[in-house]
């Protein structure tokens, strides 16, 4: 593979802290060298794997395609996963002989132009709290992951699209995102704020003739635009008007895909797994009575107890979702390769989503704890709950979820939404 040029996050510290939450939330594809050589490895009872226990099935997709993942132990746990919370692979054979895909995570590779950008996956607690080394200084480890995704003939991919109709150049495409990320740096301005001063300057972007305005005059109109959106957007609305029951609905259901934790421990494909699943659905759409226990941290409560104010974010919680963004854009972990080959300005509008989901369910985490306030425990986890499924559920890629999105974008209820939870 030839050279290629990484660019890095410089907010953002990782290191893995053995908690073994990849281990269990997480199914491992695997290639066929690597099954070959892990059973070649030779697994036994004294090694910590029970006689007759499967160590790789085959699984299938929904499309019927065959890949090979590694099997779990009866609580969803990776088959190699010790009492001890640590990998049997790693503690034998070295990092080396671990998966690809165990070693990647939580780094996710992204084209930009003929470099890559790496972002990284805040489902993993130690991301969301920026423990670990600085990203910076992991260039060397990177590189040669980075080598081992990428295909021998690599040479750089095509920008992502911009909207449905426009695709730019890669140059005039950084442009943009770079926009993106410049208008998080103010510290002193609520993210709830700056999402709303983008969704504002983005949309006027997405009406722009780029036949003219390339190169230089990109960045006049990115700069007018973001300057006219502090003046359109000042601050939040003191009046937060209600969405529509209809965005409501539809926000519930987005939120409620967030919020399933689908592991090989607890899914349940029976068909009295698939009826729960479609009753908790009608909760969600509903919003009457209860909200369904989703999973065992979300209790079901009455969807009003989630209606109250549950104080002001904590300074640690407003970093913690400013550098959320910021890695995702420069990452480019919201668009194109990086989520379901969508354009940026949509792309950006389901990232922009994110923020009143996640207060969402850390208000149902408060609540389910009998808590009328939130902590940063609250948001932090529901941070994780939700980039676990953001840009890796199927779900959220397909036609329902993206029109969803897209009905809140066309009817104002988005920003109605983003206000209404800051």
């Amino acid at each position: 593979m030839p050279a290629v040029s990484l660019q890095l996050p410089l907010l953002q510290n990782w290191s893995c802290h053995n908690c073994g939450g990849c281990c269990r939330q997480h199914a491992i594809s695997i290639t066929e060298e690597e099954r070959d050589r892990i059973l070649a490895q030779n697994w036994t009872p004294e090694s910590g794997i029970p006689a007759g226990q499967e160590l790789i099935r085959e699984e299938r997709s929904w499309l019927g395609k065959p890949h090979l993942q590694l099997a779990h132990q009866p609580d969803g746990a990776c088959v190699f996963l010790n009492e001890q919370g640590l990998c049997r692979i790693h503690a034998k054979y070295g990092e080396p002989a671990k998966p690809l895909a165990c070693r990647i995570y939580p780094y996710a590779f992204h084209p930009s132009g003929k470099e890559l950008t790496v972002s990284l996956r805040f489902s993993c607690p130690s991301v969301a709290d920026n423990l670990g080394r600085p990203v910076a200084q992991q260039k060397k480890d990177l590189k040669e992951l980075a080598a081992q995704v990428l295909p021998a003939n690599y040479r750089g991919a095509e920008p992502p699209k911009l909207t449905n109709r426009i695709r730019l150049n890669w140059p005039d495409t950084q442009r943009v995102t770079a926009a993106l990320d410049e208008s998080f740096c103010d510290s002193t301005t609520p993210v709830a704020l700056q999402l709303l001063r983008i969704l504002f300057w983005l949309d006027l972007v997405g009406q722009a003739k780029f036949d003219i305005i390339t190169g230089e005059r990109l960045d006049e109109l990115l700069g007018l635009l973001r300057e006219a959106s502090v003046a359109e957007v000042p601050e939040i609305p003191a009046e937060r008007l209600p969405p529509s029951s209809i965005s409501l609905s539809q926000f519930r259901l987005l939120a409620g895909q967030y919020a399933r934790k689908d592991t090989e421990g607890t899914i349940d494909l029976s068909w009295r797994g698939r009826w729960r699943q479609m009753r908790y659905a009608m909760q969600l759409a509903s919003g009457k009575e209860t909200l369904p226990p989703l999973q065992p941290g979300l209790k079901p409560l009455p969807f009003t107890a989630l209606d109250a104010d549950f104080g002001p974010l904590p300074p640690e919680s407003t970093e913690m979702l400013r550098r959320y963004y910021r890695v995702k854009i420069q990452g480019l972990h919201f668009c194109g390769a990086g989520y379901y080959h969508i354009p940026v300005i949509e792309g950006f509008q389901s990232l922009a989503l994110v923020f009143p989901v996640v207060l969402w369910l850390a208000r149902w985490l408060a609540a389910s704890d009998s808590r009328t306030t939130w902590t940063h425990a609250d948001l932090r986890e529901a941070l994780t709950l939700v980039d676990h499924q953001h840009g890796y559920s199927p779900i959220l890629g397909m036609w329902g979820a993206r029109r969803r999105v897209k009905n809140l974008v066309a009817t104002g209820d988005l920003q109605k939404l983003i206000g209404r939870f800051a």
